[in-house]
């Protein structure tokens, strides 16, 4: 990576970690953010200019959020992506889902993927396995909770 390393790391760290936190609600955030944290080790200017440009997008995206109604249908609908060898260190895929109860987001991640798949559609096989497997916990907790299913779930690739 190129860009002179920085002096003092922790004003970095201290920002990235503040954006975790703030794309618990923004996940709009969370792809920036996934690819900053991968720095915290050894952070450099780049990455530090990468970072004030998220925050520059935060300021002039302030009224941005959730929004979770308070009617609507209790069906889960699940949307799954994969950027086949997108890290370029690693040439590992990076997978995200993105998971709706009606309306209302309630679960998502991007994630780079922990093997190297040979073709794009072995990338989104574990992608949409992930996004099975969420799907899954999140009937059991909705059945948990007293929420019935009567049709299938939808995902979209």
């Amino acid at each position: 990576m190129e860009g002179k390393e920085l002096n003092d790391p922790s004003s970095y760290r201290r920002l990235v970690g503040r954006l975790i936190y703030l794309s618990i609600t923004r996940p709009d955030l969370a792809y920036a953010v996934h690819m900053l944290s991968q720095f915290m080790e050894k952070p450099r200017q780049p990455h530090l200019e990468a970072a004030h440009k998220v925050l520059k997008y935060i300021k002039q995206a302030s009224g941005q959020g959730i929004f979770l109604p308070s009617t609507g249908s209790l069906q889960l609908q699940a949307f799954c992506v994969v950027n086949w060898a997108r890290c370029r260190d690693t040439r590992r895929s990076i997978k995200g889902y993105y998971v709706l109860l009606g309306q209302a987001p309630i679960s998502w991640k991007t994630k780079k993927q922990t093997t190297i798949s040979r073709s794009t559609a072995e990338a989104e096989y574990h992608s949409m396995a992930t996004t099975c497997c969420e799907i899954i916990w999140l009937k059991n907790i909705l059945k948990d909770l007293g929420v019935k299913h009567p049709q299938p779930n939808q995902a979209v690739l």
